[in-house]
């Protein structure tokens, strides 16, 4: 009797623990997430204004500053991505230590709004899930819950950035924990509730403001083709972080690793203005040109495609914070749209554009970070009513996933993740 008291006093702690670390990481994704998303747009529109030669130097100029601040503000301590959680958890000795905060807040928000092709997802997971093991050291819960609160900020800081709570809890529970129990869902199920309510008072509006009229059986082979395009997609997006991480790793000279890398994303910025930062504005862009039926290139789609993955990878190798959200949402999307349209132009099909561009953005998302539930509820989320698609996104999510697998071994999709990813 004496015993289930214990572990109910526990539970009640962890309970409010985790609300508090939800409210804490809740304020944290919020301002990195619309702070950025200001400064973006405004150094976007300043560039494209005023003289578009801008765009070749304002990534150089974001990532040499993340290589000062690393260098004399953080005295010379890296990040790592996602890998960083990983360690702590499995090592359970390890700790993140509290610069993380500030260090992956500063080095995203720099990073995207000065143009570098990634987004602040990566960033906010990082700095959310240290928030969680800060939490942790102080002592405030029992001493086997620092997964339980290191992800129960992860599942906040998700959350807010993709307006969707069950995304959030899935991610934490896929990506992160890599398992499930009574605890996990307890605390990620407090802290998705705190974000939820958030999300609900402050922040819920969804990234496209486009309406789902649903969808037809006799789509589905189409959609299992553009699966298994993007789990390619995907595998080609991994290893080109990994070649591109390892071959900037290996020049010594500083100025030149940060500035070769940054300056050529920036002239593909002013060719391709599209790429500039995570891209979102662009794609938005170009949505409304194809959805108001106005002619869209397939070949600048075709060349968006590839070339998305490349800018990412490159802003990676020099230097730049971020991860594979972003990229694989845009490339994924554009490649949906691509197909969609190749489909209706050279088979006189009439396959639904916003369908298939939704189906193509879960199908990458999927492949790129081996979460097919996640991918699932963040795409269906970036619309008002996309969970109309939820069968054909289902359907992306897995197939994409399971075919990435069968190309990629796991080790080295593991490498990927260690490599930036």
């Amino acid at each position: 009797m004496e015993r289930k008291k214990v572990i109910i006093r526990h539970y009640f702690r962890l309970v409010l623990l985790s609300l508090l670390v939800g409210l804490i990481c809740a304020l944290l994704a919020f301002s990195l997430k619309h702070i950025t998303e200001h400064l973006e747009e405004k150094l976007f529109s300043l560039a494209k204004e005023y003289n578009s030669l801008l765009f070749i130097v304002l990534p150089t100029i974001g990532i040499t500053a993340i290589y000062f601040l690393r260098k004399y503000f953080f005295q010379n301590r890296k990040n790592k991505g996602i890998t960083e959680i990983y360690k702590t958890l499995d090592q359970r000795k390890d700790h993140l230590p509290f610069f993380k905060i500030p260090s992956h807040y500063l080095n995203g928000f720099l990073t995207v709004i000065f143009g570098g092709s990634t987004g602040v997802e990566v960033s906010t997971v990082v700095a959310t899930a240290t928030v969680g093991n800060m939490a942790y050291e102080r002592g405030f819960s029992a001493k086997m819950y620092k997964r339980e609160l290191i992800c129960a900020g992860v599942t906040a800081g998700v959350a807010i950035l993709f307006g969707s709570p069950l995304a959030g809890w899935l991610f934490a529970m896929e990506v992160i924990a890599r398992r499930i129990n009574k605890s996990l869902a307890i605390s990620c199920t407090a802290s998705a509730l705190i974000a939820g309510l958030f999300i609900f008072l402050f922040d819920s509006k969804p990234l496209l403001d486009i309406s789902i009229s649903g969808w037809k059986w006799s789509a589905l082979p189409f959609f299992v083709i553009l699966s298994l395009l993007g789990g390619i997609l995907s595998v080609y997006f991994t290893v080109l972080v990994i070649r591109i991480k390892d071959f900037f790793s290996k020049i010594d000279n500083n100025f030149l690793r940060v500035n070769l890398g940054a300056l050529i994303v920036g002239s593909m910025i002013f060719f391709l203005p599209v790429l500039y930062g995570d891209s979102y504005h662009g794609l938005k862009g170009i949505l409304n040109q194809a959805l108001h039926h106005k002619e869209v290139s397939m070949l600048l789609l075709l060349v968006l495609v590839f070339l998305k993955p490349v800018a990412s990878s490159l802003t990676l190798g020099a230097g730049g914070d971020g991860g594979v959200f972003a990229p694989s949402i845009v490339s994924g999307a554009l490649l949906g749209l691509l197909f969609a349209l190749a489909c209706n132009t050279y088979l006189h099909t009439d396959l639904i554009l916003i369908n298939f561009v939704l189906v193509g953005a879960a199908a990458t998302l999927s492949a790129s970070i081996y979460a097919p539930l996640t991918a699932l509820f963040l795409v269906c989320s970036l619309v008002p009513n996309g969970y109309l698609l939820f069968f054909p996104l289902l359907l992306g999510s897995f197939v994409s996933k399971f075919f990435a697998q069968r190309l990629l071994p796991y080790n080295v999709y593991t490498y990927g993740m260690k490599a930036g990813k």
